[in-house]
C-alpha cells in the first residue's frame, strides 16, 4: 500500500480535483526555483508551485544508509554548502564530503542555503539542509491539496556515471531500484518522469519499469539519431541543452512522437525563441518568468 497516496487521493476527491492533468506546455522548475530559492530544497519547490509550474525538476543521490536525498552533486558542493560548523570550504575539499559515504544524519548538518550564489544574485538565503525525497513529496502534496489545487509531475534525475559506480553512488540497478521503491510508496507512476545523462539508467528503467516515462538528457553535439541509436529506444522526452535545438530538430523529434523539453532556459528572449520552434516545454531556474508561456490550466471539478 502506498504511504500517503490513499489519504491524498481522498483529499483530492473531497475538494473535487481530478487526479491527473497533462499540460500542453510543460514549464519545469529547475531544482525547484534555483534563481529565487536555494536549489533542491523544499522552499524552492513550494515557490515553484506558487509560480505555476506543471513539473518539478530535481536531482537525487543515495546516502550510506540508503536514503534518497536531493542533491545535484553526490558530494557537498562548495558553491552552495557550508560545513557542519557553518564554515566555507573550497572546491578541492568538497569531494571529501561524499554523500554516498555519509549517513543522512550527517548530511542534514550541512547548511546548503545560506551561502551567496554568484550566479543567482536574486536567490533568497535560507538556513536549510538537503532534504529527503520523501519529505519533499509530502510537503509538495500537502501544498497542492491546500493551496495549488492542481497536481504536478515530478521529473527526477538519477545522477550516475560509470566512473562513479560504487564510489559516489550505487550501481545503476541498485540506485534505480531504491528510487523506484520509494516513489512507488508515495506517488502514482503516471506523475513521474525519470531523466538521466547516463543512458545505462534509462535502458534499465525501460526494461524493468516500462510504465515510467523517461527523458534522455543530452549535452553532446552528436545527431539526434545517433543519440537515439546509442540509447536503443525512443524515450518519451528528449531533453537537450537548449542551444543545441532548432526548429528542424524539434520537427524531427515530433515525427518520432518524442516530446522536446530543453534545459536550462532562463532568458525571456530564449523562451520566446524556443516556443516559436514548437518545443513542448522547458526547464528553467526562473519559473516566475516562464509563467506566461504555460497554457491555462484546465482543472476539471466534480459537480
Amino acid at each position: 500500500m502506498r504511504k500517503y497516496w490513499i489519504v491524498l487521493f481522498l483529499s483530492a476527491m473531497a475538494t473535487g480535483i481530478q487526479a491527473q492533468y497533462i499540460p500542453k506546455f510543460d514549464v519545469q522548475g529547475h531544482r525547484g526555483a534555483r534563481g529565487l530559492k536555494p536549489e533542491n530544497t523544499i522552499p524552492a519547490f513550494l515557490l515553484a508551485l506558487d509560480s505555476g509550474v506543471t513539473t518539478l525538476e530535481m536531482d537525487v543521490v543515495i546516502t550510506k544508509d540508503k536514503r534518497v536525498v536531493l542533491s545535484h552533486e553526490p558530494w557537498m558542493s562548495s558553491n552552495i554548502c557550508l560545513d557542519i560548523n557553518g564554515k566555507a570550504f573550497g572546491e578541492k575539499e568538497e569531494k571529501r564530503y561524499n554523500i554516498y559515504q555519509m549517513t543522512y544524519d550527517n548530511v542534514r548538518q550541512f547548511d546548503c542555503g545560506s551561502k551567496v550564489h554568484e550566479k543567482f544574485p536574486q536567490q533568497e538565503k535560507i538556513v536549510v539542509s538537503k532534504p529527503l525525497l520523501e519529505d519533499v513529496i509530502v510537503a509538495v502534496e500537502n501544498h497542492i491539496k491546500n493551496y495549488s489545487t492542481y497536481e504536478v509531475d515530478y521529473n527526477i534525475e538519477i545522477k550516475s556515471s560509470p566512473d562513479g559506480d560504487s564510489k559516489f553512488h550505487p550501481t545503476v540497478q541498485e540506485y534505480s531500484d531504491i528510487v523506484y521503491t520509494l516513489l512507488d510508496e508515495y506517488l502514482p507512476m503516471e506523475r513521474v518522469v525519470i531523466q538521466s545523462f547516463d543512458f545505462r539508467v534509462l535502458r534499465y528503467w525501460h526494461e524493468k519499469y516500462p510504465e515510467v516515462r523517461l527523458a534522455a538528457l543530452v549535452e553532446n553535439i552528436k545527431s539526434i539519431d545517433a543519440n537515439l541509436a546509442d540509447l536503443g529506444f525512443n524515450p518519451s522526452i528528449y531533453s537537450p541543452y537548449y542551444k543545441l535545438l532548432n526548429k528542424d530538430k524539434v520537427t524531427h523529434l515530433h515525427r518520432k512522437k518524442i516530446r522536446v523539453i530543453p534545459w536550462t532556459v532562463n532568458e525571456t528572449a530564449d523562451m520566446l525563441a524556443l516556443k516559436g520552434m514548437g518545443v513542448d516545454g522547458f526547464i528553467t531556474d526562473y519559473p516566475d518568468r516562464a509563467r506566461k508561456y504555460k497554457m491555462t490550466l484546465n482543472i476539471q471539478r466534480n459537480p
